[in-house]
């Protein structure tokens, strides 16, 4: 089988092996295992492989550049203009060639995928929305389109379209779905964790106002300043990071706050399995997987109710499950009251713990094999 993959991931290469993200390399691979040759349309850069960087595994690969765009400014939007008829063509030509369309979405890159996988009513396709498919959230109009064009069975047929949680009232295309990050021989006993000594929180994402994580560090000054004695690790980086360094410097909380950077998944793993909470407020969000990853090393997630995440902690019995417009001081009271209640905490961690571990990689491995086969 001849897979083809339309992507807005930036990819890299270096010494004849194709890197991009982690999370999704690792997806990938698994796809990778049960086709022939695999067929990449995507972004490439130049720039040096980052430790959140992982190469494809794949003995007969090949990627085909295109140029990414966007539409923040006038400037961007008449090179958008020049360089979407050849986007265009690429990914028409690649659709053509493949045996299995794989459109990743939602982006800029997905969205022309979309339109385009239309004129192959008749060739098998998969889908991958790694965002929020909740139909009553705020979107970007692309977003929307993207949403529409899916949904919709006249234009888009022999599909399935893998989305994050459950929904009312879906066509039969859409099929919910989940991502793992974790094998099954990787399950091993986690220590209990309790309050007698230092608490240890965790932030693990990009460091956009969209994922808020100058929150996280304000509830944990908080928390300091009260008198508990804290630790918050944060692992990733973005356009807040030079921010929020800035900010530890000039208040003195270095003691209190260690900035990671990105760092490789063993690295996170390790700070999982000694934390006791995550702090991940976002404001938008596909499937979590720092929230599903906390909760398989026993540390307790206080996250925010978009996307699935009320149903991946179970509407509150397997963590927090706050709005995303919470303030410093509520988010403060609800850790305090774990602290109060040791209790709640283990019995919601023990909740997170058992769940979480039956969303493993060797399950999922086994439902891409099924979408291939079917």
């Amino acid at each position: 089988m001849k897979f083809g993959i339309i992507t807005h991931a930036v990819h890299k290469i270096k010494e004849k092996q194709i890197y991009s993200y982690e999370p999704y390399v690792r997806e990938m691979n698994l796809w990778a295992k049960y086709v022939d040759e695999i067929v990449i349309v995507a972004p490439i850069s130049n720039n040096n492989i980052e430790n959140i960087e992982k190469a494809y595994n794949h003995s007969n690969l090949r990627i085909f550049e295109i140029s990414n765009f966007n539409i923040t400014s006038i400037k961007n939007i008449i090179k958008t203009l020049l360089v979407i008829p050849k986007i265009c063509f690429s990914i028409l030509k690649i659709m053509k060639d493949v045996d299995h369309i794989h459109i990743r979405c939602p982006g800029n890159i997905g969205l022309l995928g979309c339109f385009i996988q239309v004129l192959f009513p008749s060739k098998p396709k998969t889908v991958k929305y790694a965002g929020n498919w909740d139909p009553n959230s705020r979107q970007p109009l692309s977003y929307r389109i993207q949403k529409w064009i899916l949904s919709n069975t006249f234009l888009t047929r022999n599909c399935k379209v893998l989305v994050y949680g459950h929904w009312k009232n879906q066509s039969q295309n859409i099929i919910p779905f989940f991502t793992a990050s974790y094998k099954k021989n990787e399950i091993e006993v986690v220590r209990k964790k309790t309050f007698s000594s230092r608490i240890i929180f965790m932030f693990v994402g990009a460091f956009s106002k969209g994922k808020q994580p100058f929150l996280s560090v304000k509830v944990v000054e908080n928390l300091y300043l009260k008198g508990v004695n804290v630790h918050l690790k944060m692992f990733g980086e973005g356009e807040e990071f030079l921010k929020i360094k800035e900010y530890i410097s000039n208040n003195s909380l270095e003691k209190i706050i260690t900035l990671y950077g990105n760092q490789p998944k063993n690295e996170v793993k390790h700070a999982y399995k000694t934390s006791h909470f995550l702090l991940f407020i976002s404001q938008s969000e596909g499937w979590p997987k720092v929230v599903a990853e906390a909760m398989f090393w026993r540390c307790l997630p206080i996250s925010s109710n978009v996307s699935c995440v009320n149903s991946m902690l179970d509407y509150n019995n397997r963590g927090s499950v706050l709005k995303a417009d919470i303030t410093v001081n509520e988010v403060t009271s609800e850790v305090i009251n774990y602290l109060e209640n040791e209790n709640k905490y283990q019995e919601k961690v023990l909740n997170a713990f058992k769940w979480s571990q039956s969303y493993t990689l060797d399950k999922f491995e086994t439902e891409i094999k099924n979408l291939l086969r079917n």
